[in-house]
């Protein structure tokens, strides 16, 4: 059995394929749902009707077909749209699964499980968002990591074992496989390579609208603070992506992966990360009687933009 430090931290946009557009049509994210946890499953039950809102699932669903068919099935009897992204336990091939899809192989199978309850993901066009908040691009994104979210004065060849000092290592080293590519570097860089190219085509032919990136790793690492396990950053995300916020426009860039719930500004762009986490890590908010449903973070209208000297980041403790 694989452990996952993070139990320690407690092309272009079609018009035509525009999502509901009504006077209260609002859009939501959540992420690390963790399906293969009991709890997690039966608080997904609880999902409330939101008959004219759409929803973002950002990553960590679970780990097998079963887990995706729960959330797509739940959540696509709940809302208008649902957007779907992979996080980095969509991709495991499990021990029992010896001779399954690995690499992109495992993530082809998981869009196709997508779409076979009308899911979106980051395979479809952008589709624009004319609900409130808008008019907005929404970019549901794949780019994984490639290990430099880590000290300048740590080499990436030794970025694992400097990890593995403080006893940190990802459970993707034993279940997470690049293939064809020869590692995950390289298929985080293919990937941020055709992300890249899609965002510059959407922004060009929408100049009119900002976008709503949504992606499970987070694009900056100032906004990677894990206290228990601060070493874990290298499996969070790539420095390739630090600017994207800008360069691309975008009003609000929703992720999660960190199971630390937080709202950040940067260059008047929002962040939000929107984790429910493993059990144990919203625990205290079940006591308080808090389900699913207050975990649902607003993206669109969403808060206004904070004026004057404001908070660096908001901590969502409770949601």
């Amino acid at each position: 059995m694989y452990s996952d430090p993070l139990i320690a931290q407690a092309e272009a946009a079609d018009s035509d394929a525009a999502l509901p557009s009504t006077p209260s049509g609002r859009l939501y994210a959540i992420s690390d749902l963790h399906l293969s946890y009991k709890l997690n499953r039966e608080a997904l039950e609880a999902l409330a009707p939101h008959p004219n809102d759409c929803l973002i699932l950002c990553g960590d669903v679970g780990e097998t077909s079963e887990h995706l068919r729960l959330a797509f099935s739940t959540a696509t009897a709940c809302f208008e749209k649902v957007l779907w992204v992979p996080g980095n336990h969509e991709l495991y091939t499990m021990p029992t699964e010896q001779h399954g899809a690995r690499g992109e192989e495992k993530y082809k199978e998981c869009v196709e499980t997508a779409r076979e309850y009308g899911v979106l993901t980051p395979e479809d066009p952008y589709v624009r968002w004319h609900g409130e908040g808008g008019p907005c691009l929404i970019a549901p994104i794949f780019t994984l990591y490639d290990y430099s979210f880590r000290p300048d004065d740590v080499a990436l060849e030794d970025a694992t074992e400097w990890a593995k000092a403080e006893g940190v290592e990802a459970t993707d080293e034993v279940l997470l496989h690049p293939d064809p590519y020869p590692s995950r570097i390289e298929w985080c860089k293919a990937l941020v390579a055709q992300t890249e190219a899609k965002l510059t085509d959407a922004v060009a032919q929408n100049p009119d609208a900002k976008l709503i990136i949504a992606g499970h790793w987070p694009l900056r690492q100032d906004v990677v603070k894990l206290m228990i396990v601060p070493r874990f950053s290298i499996w969070c995300g790539t420095k390739l992506t630090e600017d994207w916020h800008t360069r691309f426009n975008a009003k609000v860039v929703v992720s999660g992966h960190l199971h630390v719930r937080r709202t950040d500004w940067r260059d008047e762009t929002r962040f939000e990360e929107c984790s429910l986490g493993y059990p144990k890590q919203w625990k205290e908010c079940k006591d308080r009687g808090m389900d699913i449903n207050d975990f649902l973070r607003e993206i669109l209208p969403g808060p206004a933009v904070p004026t004057g000297d404001r908070p660096a980041t908001i901590w969502r403790r409770y949601g």
